[in-house]
Formats: C-alpha cells, structure tokens, sequence
C-alpha cells in the first residue's frame, strides 16, 4: 500500500539551519510520501521547478520564477500554481494531506485535491522584520480553513487556542542522542573543522548557534564582549535580514558563519557555557528555541535572556539574566559553579530533556493529522494508521484534543 501523501508549504528552506520543519517531516517520512515546496528564487527565463530528494521520503520542489517579489508573493501565485499541480499530478498524486508553516501559500490550496488542511505555527511571522504587510489576514483566513493548527510553544498556543477549536501545542523538541557527549567521535571530519573553527581560542569560551538576525540583542552581545575580554565569544549561524556590517566586532568576539548540523555537537563541546542572548521585541515574544533542549543535551550550563517560553518551560535549569549586567554577573556565576553544583545541574536538564523527543513529537503530529483527516474525508483514511496514542502528549504540552 502506498504511504499518504503531505504537501508541506514552507517559508525556511529545507537546506537552511536544521530545525522544526526538518524535524518533523524527516521522521513523517517513514509514514508519509512528504513533498515539501520551497518559496521560489528569483531566476531568469521560463517558470520551472528543481526537484530533488532530500533524505528517503522527502522531495523538496524549489521553484525559480523571473518575479522579483520574494516568498510566497501574490504575484508569484500564477507562475507557481500550475507548476507545483503539474509536478504532483505527473508524481501521480490525485489527493493529499497539505502542511502549511506560512499563512503567505494558502492560495495555492485551492488547486490542490486537499484531504485535510494543518497549519504548524512555529513563529508568530508576522512580527518578524520585512513581513508581507497581508500575513496577517491572510493567517486569519487560513486559520476558519484548517483542520488542524499546531503551535511551537505554550506562549503561541495561548494566543491561538481561541481562534481555532483543533489547536494542539507541540513544543521543541531535541534529538539527544545528536547532542550528548557520549557520542561525539574524537578524529571523526566535524570533530576536526570544529577544532580548526575554534580549537586555537583561549578559555573560557562561551558560544550562541543559530540565525543571526533582529531577534538577537547585538548589543548584549558586544556589552558581554567588552565587560570580559578574556572570554571568548562564540558565535555560529548564519546572518539573516540584518546588515553583516552592523555586527559588533571585537577582539574576543568570533563569528563563525552557518555550520552544518552534525557539527554543532562539536562546537557545543567546546564552549564552557551556551548563550542565548536573545532581544526582548515583538519578534521574540512567542519564539520556543529550540536550541534550549540541545545546549542541555550537551550538558551545558546556558544562560538567557528572559524570552517567555524559555522562563516558563526550563527556569529552574537555565540561568534568566533580566540586563547586561545581570547576563555578566550570571555567566560568572555558572563559570566558578562547583563539580557538585555542575552535577546537580545536569541531572536536572537531563531530566528535562528526557521528557521531549522529536520521535514522540512527530507520532503525536502523526496521530493528529489522522484524526483530522478522519473528520475530514472520513471515508478517504484506508492508508493511514495511529503510529502511538497522542493524547499523552498533546495534555502534557497544554494542546487542546
């Protein structure tokens, strides 16, 4: 029998930083036939579509117009309904289940044979810099139309439950097994570019991953630069929406560009503490990192700023600083922490990291899309089977059943 089929609209490129959509939909593969369809890049010429096959399971659809409009733009909807209809239909693809991670590609349902509709809010897009002035309507439109609408957090389920009667919180979670020290290989290619990033630098070292862009608070990181010139600043992902040339330099402060994600582990091994340095905006307000659980599968102390789901999920297991002097004056703290301390503390992040996995995520994703669909196309659901009871995790999340 042929594995069901989930047409996944995104805003991130699958190439991009790995995170929730890459999470999610790698372990959907082994249940569903997932076609995932990238905002289109600018190209001269005809309209075409690039098709590859990401990992077993997953096709990413890269569309290249002439229109310059970026994203899911209106003005690239007549270019790319016709050929995301043309490619499914020549895959043999009559009906399918259809993801969306931004409200910018619901007009392009309406050409699709659509089994059931999910919308995965993972960011509140909207109050991201350069957002689509109609992101917003067309968010509400999108959410009297879905099936089923997943949030990333407790803080963007609080702010959906009420829009929607089928919403589900299904927070970040982590792959441990990546990140836990006991794997790491000694000599292993990452072990050894990690090593060449970063090996020369002095100690103490204290290191951020992830996109660099409004959300983080630039100046933080430069006040923590020049309040400790002996430490070294770590900074690794790639540079988004923002000016290379408005990032602080200095002496101690490095930045290492985008790395791959098997390498991360590396990196993370060698910093003495984990940084999330994250502004306090708009754009931060219902963001769930998911690099909380990851710096705590590699053991390492963190601390952060006061984002509102990091304070409300993992307060007891990560330091909150409320300002720079606060950010310092924490960060000092958790580099003279005791071995008894240090121990006490992983054991309470490990316990936290026990309790989110990406496998449970996805089962419980899986089983609600089931349900779904069950209520949508109650006669279409042969192919499709519960992988493992989601209601467990939907009540531990705060996700509505």
């Amino acid at each position: 029998m042929s594995l069901p089929v989930l047409v996944v609209f995104s805003h991130l490129r699958w190439s991009f930083v790995w995170q929730r959509p890459q999470h999610l939909m790698s372990r959907l593969a082994r249940r569903w036939r997932v076609v995932f369809v990238e905002e289109p890049v600018h190209d001269t010429g005809p309209a075409r579509l690039e098709v590859h096959d990401a990992m077993a399971g997953v096709s990413v659809l890269v569309p290249h117009t002439p229109v310059l409009a970026a994203g899911f733009h209106d003005d690239q909807l007549a270019l790319l309904e016709p050929l995301v209809a043309h490619h499914l239909h020549a895959a043999g693809v009559r009906e399918a289940v259809v993801w969306l991670y931004t409200p910018m590609a619901l007009p392009l349902v309406k050409t699709l044979a659509l089994r059931c509709l999910a919308y995965d809010c993972m960011d509140e897009l909207a109050a991201f810099k350069d957002a689509p002035r109609q992101l917003r309507q067309r968010e509400n439109a999108l959410l009297k139309r879905a099936d089923v609408v997943f949030t990333g957090g407790p803080s963007l389920y609080d702010a959906k439950r009420e829009l929607h009667p089928n919403v589900h919180c299904i927070p970040s979670s982590v792959d441990a097994a990546h990140f836990e020290p006991a794997g790491l290989v000694a000599g292993s290619e990452h072990a050894l570019a990690a090593a060449a990033l970063q090996g020369a630098l002095p100690g103490p070292r204290l290191g951020y991953y992830g996109v660099i862009d409004e959300r983080l608070d630039l100046a933080l990181v430069a006040a923590l630069a020049d309040a400790r010139p002996e430490w070294q600043i770590v900074m690794v992902g790639p540079v988004v929406k923002i000016a290379p040339e408005s990032l602080p330099r200095r002496a101690n402060l490095h930045w290492l560009g985008m790395q791959p994600y098997a390498r991360l582990p590396y990196l993370l091994a060698g910093w003495d503490l984990a940084l999330m340095p994250f502004a306090i905006n708009d754009a931060t307000r219902f963001i769930s990192p998911t690099k909380t659980l990851e710096y705590m599968a590699g053991e390492k102390a963190t601390v952060s700023t006061p984002v509102r789901d990091v304070v409300s999920l993992y307060g007891d297991v990560v330091s909150i600083a409320r300002d720079s002097a606060g950010f310092v004056e924490a960060c000092e703290t958790l580099l003279a922490e005791s071995v008894a301390a240090r121990c006490q503390r992983v054991m309470r992040m490990l316990n936290a990291v026990s309790a989110h996995s990406w496998e449970r995520s996805a089962d419980c994703v899986h089983d609600l899309l089931v349900q779904a669909t069950v209520r949508a196309t109650p006669a279409r659901v042969e192919a499709l089977a519960p992988a493992a009871p989601a209601a467990a995790l939907a009540a531990s999340a705060g996700g509505r059943a």
